[in-house]
């Protein structure tokens, strides 16, 4: 397969996946962590996930410990701050007690809270969420979306020989989805290409005082909405696919239109420069020293070609059948003795 046709088929494969697991159709991803921070919060990306869900006509439950005001599009909103968690859980199943909804989303804002308690089996835990409201009713397809915030320092003391809260949910996660600022990523891609010290934003900055990063606008920066999702997705067979995303802005397009609006980061026309869609079009075929391709009259004369043994394939008796006909040029010299044999 040329590097075209693979680059083509990588693209069209990679756009359905994040089709398939925003969208939560063929249980294409039971547990998703998202990855956010200070600098990207996941709100965008929930927006994305109700609108979908709103759609496909799924059942959302949003568990809040951060969000106050009930999300538009939400069926079944949950305060679970100040709860204890097998509280919150019982909420979650009578929430979806006795529904006619054969798919259900369950949205977590941030988990880190449910984290810092001491008495949480987490693989348990999850489990006992995503437990059928009814369990004589049909099957029911459920999808957990778990927030963690990549800035918190996480209180609860880690125990030897323990995994961290981190990675175990690393672990347990069918698609780990990290989110990232597209103004970020385009200012450190524009550092790469000059081969410059990527930029450091927030509390990487490591500077007092310095909680949340800015674009440098004095430097001919600006800052661009929308949100860059760098996935890991792990299929049944254990293979990993790793794919980078853009999101745009919810305001670009309306509610409930259907038309896919999420492409891929290298499709960003910030992102991919002309120069590169110049240099890619070159490489597309490997340069030789000469032509490896043949002209319309090249072809035409070497198909009008007829090779001597085709005259010997017509003999009409025994004997004829190995006969090779050749016929003299001027620049062949004749001899006699040669001729006899």
């Amino acid at each position: 397969m040329s590097s075209a046709n693979s680059l083509s088929h990588r693209r069209t494969h990679n756009l359905l996946l994040i089709s398939k697991l925003l969208s939560l159709r063929d249980t294409a991803s039971p547990l998703t962590l998202v990855l956010d921070s200070l600098e990207q919060p996941a709100n965008p990306l929930f927006r994305e996930y109700i609108r979908r869900a709103q759609i496909s006509k799924v059942h959302i439950t949003f568990i809040s410990f951060e969000t106050l005001k009930k999300p538009n599009g939400v069926d079944s909103f949950i305060f679970a701050r100040r709860k204890r968690p097998a509280d919150v859980a019982k909420e979650v199943i009578a929430a979806f007690s006795g529904n006619s909804h054969r798919r259900r989303l369950i949205i977590i804002d941030a988990i880190n809270a449910l984290l810092s308690k001491p008495d949480v089996h987490l693989p348990s835990y999850l489990g006992s969420l995503i437990a059928p409201g009814n369990v004589t009713s049909a099957p029911v397809q459920t999808s957990l979306v778990v927030t963690y915030h990549q800035d918190v320092v996480p209180i609860k003391p880690h125990q030897s020989y323990v995994p961290s809260d981190l990675s175990m949910l690393s672990y347990l996660s069918t698609t780990i989805l990290k989110l990232h600022s597209l103004s970020h990523i385009l200012a450190q891609k524009a550092a790469h290409d000059r081969s410059l010290a990527a930029p450091v934003f927030g509390l990487e900055e490591r500077q007092e005082g310095v909680i949340l990063g800015r674009i440098d606008q004095t430097k001919g920066q600006e800052r661009v909405d929308g949100i860059v999702i760098e996935m890991e997705h792990r299929r049944k067979s254990g293979r990993g696919v790793v794919e980078w995303y853009f999101v745009p802005p919810a305001n670009r397009y309306l509610p409930q239109e259907v038309k896919e609006v999420v492409i891929l980061l290298e499709d960003h026309p910030l992102y991919r420069r002309p120069e590169d869609d110049a240099v890619s079009a070159e490489q597309a075929e490997p340069g030789s020293t000469f032509e490896l391709k043949l002209t319309e009259r090249q072809r035409r004369d070497r198909e009008g070609v007829v090779l001597p043994y085709f005259d010997a394939q017509h003999g009409d008796g025994p004997g004829e059948g190995g006969r090779i006909l050749y016929d003299m040029g001027e620049e062949d010299d004749f001899d006699e003795e040669e001729d006899e044999i």
